[in-house]
């Protein structure tokens, strides 16, 4: 997949926050306090920040960062695009001091804040059951690595253990856990 860096929205915090928009919200706004959608009003004026909407239904303002991990943040969502698509490109990971310089930020302690916010949104929580009736869930384990502290010989025994479980047609999950010996 390949990304254009001379997107506007790695460079125009307009463009950057119709993008979040367009993400967060295809059918059109959606309170975040009462949950309905596209029942917003989009506020303008000289003393209102651009992105900020009034829920008819509840007569509440709010903006495509609340909830998210932008919240709260003062950083420009141009900054943040271009954080995520960092993060989200790089083979081996990115840290603090490289998204400070890359981005131009202006300490190290708020790079560092983006970079926690960003690895949280990237993070993983399945919650949904998996199978269901007349589903096929198939479960392996496989042996990676070498656990710490553990002297290599022959065998898995000195292997780290990796438990999938696989639903045919479906989704994927992997674990890892302590050891490969059954539990009742």
């Amino acid at each position: 997949m390949s990304i254009d860096l001379t997107n506007p929205i790695f460079s125009n915090e307009d463009a950057a926050r119709k993008h979040f928009e367009a993400l967060h919200w295809p059918e059109g706004p959606i309170c975040p306090h009462c949950g309905v959608i596209n029942q917003a009003t989009e506020l303008k004026g000289a003393s209102t920040r651009p992105g900020l909407y009034k829920c008819r239904a509840c007569e509440e303002q709010f903006s495509v960062t609340i909830g998210s991990v932008m919240e709260s943040s003062h950083l420009p969502l141009n900054k943040w695009a271009a954080a995520f698509h960092l993060m989200a490109s790089s083979k081996k990971g990115i840290s603090a001091h490289q998204l400070m310089r890359q981005l131009g930020i202006g300490s190290y302690r708020t790079a560092w804040f983006m970079a926690h916010r960003v690895r949280e949104a990237m993070a993983i929580r399945e919650t949904t059951p998996m199978g269901g009736e007349g589903e096929i869930v198939e479960i392996d384990e496989t042996f990676t690595g070498t656990k710490p502290g553990v002297e290599k010989r022959r065998g898995y025994a000195h292997k780290n253990v990796v438990l999938s479980l696989v639903e045919r047609g479906g989704a994927v999950r992997s674990f890892h856990v302590d050891s490969e010996t059954h539990h009742q």
